[in-house]
């Protein structure tokens, strides 16, 4: 068990704290802590006697039940004639404190505030502990009542969880459980309530008869569970590679750097968990791939983050779910947390029409940034960086902003490259054109300006035009559609030159300084938005 909590409660219980207030879903977790924290001369000085309270069985101690105790009110008077030294847990009580759908009990808690100098002061040591799985109290006793949130399970007790599962079942082949392939499926389940584990570790025992290092996934599937309950998380589930990108090899370079920076290994340089990388640039030039890239990369569950499902119309619950979504991808780290297009996630935030929501919501998002401990990455892309607030982009926010610009003519023959390779599987498809480096430059030097997603589309509409006419692909189905397409570089050419003048400054260059010699310059520099790039450029 966590001693944070051990030593927190033990100093509560010495001084007298009449009203504890636990947050935890593992009851049955908690409850075996306060026992054995109760019976600790050396903690707590004085031992108690643990009396633990449901609607349904009253208060029962040491297996025996306590008659008359069912309701709150009787309950409560037990409390207050108790004549020994005890500990009082009152499982879900906060249904009498208002929860949704429900009044507040206003004489049950009246009589709560009635034993408050009973408990402080009387010969008998008593602390009543609550224990529920959401926080709710009365406005009334706010002052009284002391709040601690029980921990997720530690590595330990992950460890010892798996190691009583597997003597229990004699059966299950562990052969090939080594020390190597113990710990990673131990790490895998942080985050995890104890029998959260146990359900996985239970599956991937039931899935073939063993359990070893490659039931890896099943932990991770039960992770899936944890963030799809929330209703405001997505989990992403990508396949993508880094190697499916096209360019941008000092975006690539920085993040493959900062991959299992959150392992044992980096301990020893004393290294801690890189904060985020915010990614802004020209729409449609790989900065949603480069998240999704990264996920697989990184062997990380990949969470998107959606405002839109943060803001609720209940007064109070947007500020709930902002906490609940931060709370969950901490609770399955190390994972990446993506913010998409998070300019438009922010576009309200200073208006005062919702009452001041937005900003309270934004202010939690940037607090927990900068102070955040548990190795969560967080990826923000955006598009219009002047919608961007200055306070987002301070340094300490993220570890780097890097700006991806249009590719380059090195870029563009990558892209061809990969999905003309992705798409030509067909030997029969492909019959009619000579796929090589000289098709590549070809290809490039003719879209000057395009962006990745624009040559995506090229190659996609050319392959319909082959299928239309029931023939192979040809290189004039790949010409006449890029004479066709109109380029982002043409039709938003002023956002995209403002966007190079705001990184040139404040951002890094996501292409790398050699490939940024690589492109055309046979036109006026002031005229055309292909002769400037944007962002600094460095190699990192």
């Amino acid at each position: 068990m966590d001693n944070k909590i051990v030593n927190q409660l033990s100093r509560l219980f010495r001084a007298r704290f009449p009203y504890v207030y636990i947050t935890t879903w593992e009851e049955e977790r908690a409850i075996t802590l306060i026992k054995k924290l109760s019976k600790s001369e050396r903690l707590i000085r004085v031992p108690r006697e643990v009396y633990t309270w449901t609607q349904t069985n009253g208060f029962v101690t040491n297996g025996q039940k306590i008659d008359g105790t069912n309701s709150p009110d009787k309950a409560i008077d037990f409390i207050r004639d108790c004549a020994k030294n005890a500990v009082f847990i009152m499982c879900d009580f906060h249904v009498y404190f208002g929860v949704k759908g429900r009044q507040v009990d206003y004489n049950v808690v009246r009589k709560l505030r009635d034993i408050i100098s009973e408990l402080k002061t009387s010969k008998f040591r008593k602390n009543v502990i609550f224990l529920a799985s959401e926080l709710l109290i009365p406005d009334t006793m706010q002052k009284e009542i002391t709040i601690l949130d029980m921990p997720l399970p530690s590595l330990d007790e992950i460890k010892a969880k798996l190691d009583k599962m597997v003597s229990q079942n004699n059966q299950i082949d562990t052969s090939e459980l080594d020390d190597d392939g113990r710990e990673r499926l131990c790490k895998a389940a942080l985050g995890l309530t104890l029998q959260e584990a146990e359900n996985a570790f239970a599956l991937a025992m039931v899935n073939d008869g063993k359990i070893d290092g490659k039931d890896l996934a099943v932990i991770l599937s039960e992770k899936m569970q944890v963030i799809k309950k929330t209703g405001i998380l997505e989990f992403i589930n990508s396949d993508i590679k880094v190697a499916d990108i096209g360019g941008l090899e000092n975006l690539k370079n920085w993040l493959n750097k900062r991959n299992n920076s959150w392992s044992e290994a980096a301990k020893k340089y004393c290294l801690p968990a890189p904060k985020g990388v915010l990614i802004t640039g020209v729409p449609g030039c790989g900065k949603s791939l480069t998240a999704k890239a990264m996920s697989a990369a990184w062997q990380l569950p990949l969470l998107k983050l959606d405002f839109g499902k943060i803001f609720s119309g209940i007064v109070g619950s947007s500020e709930e779910n902002m906490r609940k979504a931060i709370k969950t991808a901490e609770a399955v780290a190390p994972s990446i947390l993506w913010v998409d297009e998070i300019e438009k996630s922010l576009s309200g935030m200073n208006s005062n029409g919702d009452s001041g929501t937005s900003s309270r919501i934004f202010g939690t998002f940037l607090t927990w940034m900068q102070e955040k401990t548990a190795p969560v990455f967080v990826i923000a892309t955006a598009n219009n960086i002047s919608s961007l607030p200055a306070e987002l982009l301070r340094k300490g926010r993220f570890d780097e902003i890097f700006f991806v610009d249009l590719p380059t003519q090195r870029e563009r023959k990558e892209i061809f490259k990969l999905h003309l390779a992705k798409r030509l599987k067909n030997q029969e498809v492909a019959s009619k054109i000579e796929v090589n480096d000289e098709l590549y430059e070809k290809l490039a030097n003719m879209t000057e300006g395009f962006v990745g997603a624009e040559i995506e589309q090229i190659v996609i509409s050319a392959l319909y035009e082959a299928f239309f006419n029931k023939r192979p692909l040809e290189f004039s189905d790949l010409e006449n559609t890029i004479k066709n397409v109109v380029p982002l570089s043409v039709t938003q050419k002023e956002q995209i030159l403002a966007l190079r003048q705001w990184a040139n400054i404040r951002a890094v260059a996501a292409t790398k300084k050699d490939d940024m010699a690589h492109y055309s310059s046979n036109t006026d520099p002031e005229a055309d938005v292909n002769n400037s790039r944007g962002g600094r450029a460095l190699d990192v």
